[in-house]
């Protein structure tokens, strides 16, 4: 019998046992600090230096690159390693299903990675680390060692675009798959958020993992309340068919 094809969304709700703070939960970085989107945003990035610095110093702050996998992100990686086709699709840009085990090839990261840096320029990258340890040098804002022009991190900032040709991919997953499991995403932000509904309207069986309610709750055959740390392993361990 063949095991179904799930893909499965994740948000940063997955990555808070890591760590990483989510940005619209009831504790969210926005909602603390309404200023802080601005670090983010590409049009107030690109047009203030001091934006810029602000966003290093936080980059140093924040200790994502030293995050490590937690048991949620094993769990998907034990999936897959159990046999059972698994494509995820993450609007998280911490690396963490990479590191819990997952192939790369298996992960679609919608808003890029937090561990590459881009310049604006050139497009040269390179890593998150070497550009940190500019910062910890002195280079308040590190321009590119290629081109000299100005270095973001290879993320998708408020105001770009997604990659169409990852999209695209998601959006193929997303149709094909017969289970589709949103996790730790509040399903706000669009066009990721609208994969719950394409999935739907495919026949996929959905299942929302979130501590608070989202917009496509209502079209969920089922939706978990319950700590992702633990909701989580237990549902993928269903899926298993052992």
């Amino acid at each position: 019998m063949n095991k179904p094809l799930v893909a499965l969304l994740s948000g940063a709700g997955i990555s808070t046992d890591s760590g990483i703070p989510d940005y619209r939960g009831p504790n969210g970085l926005w909602r603390r600090d309404p200023e802080a989107e601005k670090l983010v945003t590409y049009e107030y990035y690109m047009g203030d230096p001091e934006i810029r610095r602000r966003s290093w110093r936080l980059r140093r702050e924040n200790h994502v690159l030293g995050a490590e996998p937690n048991t949620a992100h094993r769990a998907v990686a034990e999936l897959a390693e159990a046999g059972v086709p698994v494509r995820v699709i993450t609007q998280n840009v911490d690396g963490l299903h990479q590191l819990a085990g997952l192939p790369a090839r298996k992960v679609l990261e919608l808003h890029g990675s937090a561990r590459s840096v881009l310049c604006t320029k050139c497009r040269a990258r390179g890593p998150m680390e070497d550009a940190l340890a500019r910062v910890a040098a002195g280079e308040a804002d590190p321009p590119c060692l290629e081109c000299g022009g100005i270095l973001k991190p290879a993320t998708v900032m408020f105001g770009e675009n997604l990659d169409p040709v990852v999209l695209g991919e998601a959006v193929a997953v997303t149709k094909a798959c017969q289970v589709f499991i949103a996790v730790g995403s509040s399903l706000q932000v669009h066009p990721a958020a609208g994969l719950a509904g394409v999935a739907a309207d495919h026949g996929a069986r959905l299942v929302v993992v979130n501590a608070e309610p989202t917009p496509y709750d209502g079209l969920a055959d089922e939706v978990i309340r319950e700590p992702i740390g633990t909701a989580l392993p237990e549902l993928l361990r269903s899926l298993r068919g052992n």
